[in-house]
């Protein structure tokens, strides 16, 4: 029987490390998706990699003013964090892709792929689907399968 360090180590890590997320299974991650994350795990994200917030409000479709509301509350809605998870997992993989460096990794993340229809992967993370195909690419990426 595997130890327990050995099954984490096994276990893919879960996505929000960019968040300031510190879930230790997915059941936590749930609900804390459930609770809505705090402001603040967007302003973490804009930080962590540089990109306007309104760019990132804009990816998750949250409009300026419901934004603003959000800044005034503190909290975002579960559907909102969900989002704001998914486009928080695209950056931590292609900063893995890039071995940790960022620039690199916004640099390939805000340039157009034809393997995307010539959009960003930014972009094409908008939806589930799309920042599934950018996970793909990724992946193919990582394993040296040109596409």
């Amino acid at each position: 029987m595997a130890h327990p360090r050995e099954k984490a180590a096994l276990r893919p890590a879960l996505p929000g490390r960019a968040l300031g997320l510190k879930a230790s299974s997915s059941g936590e991650l749930i609900r804390q998706i459930r609770r809505g994350f705090s402001f603040r795990s967007l302003l973490d994200l804009q930080t962590r990699f540089g990109v306007p917030l309104t760019e990132i409000a804009s990816i998750i479709d949250l409009p300026p003013r419901t934004l603003a509301r959000r800044k005034s509350s503190g909290r975002l809605s579960a559907d909102e964090s969900e989002k704001l998870l998914r486009l928080s997992a695209v950056f931590e993989q292609a900063v893995d892709l890039f071995e940790g460096n960022q620039a690199n990794a916004l640099k390939w993340l805000t340039a157009p792929k034809k393997e995307l229809e010539n959009e960003t992967p930014l972009a094409y993370s908008r939806t589930e689907l799309g920042a599934r195909e950018v996970e793909d690419l990724i992946g193919r990426l990582e394993h040296g399968v040109f596409s």
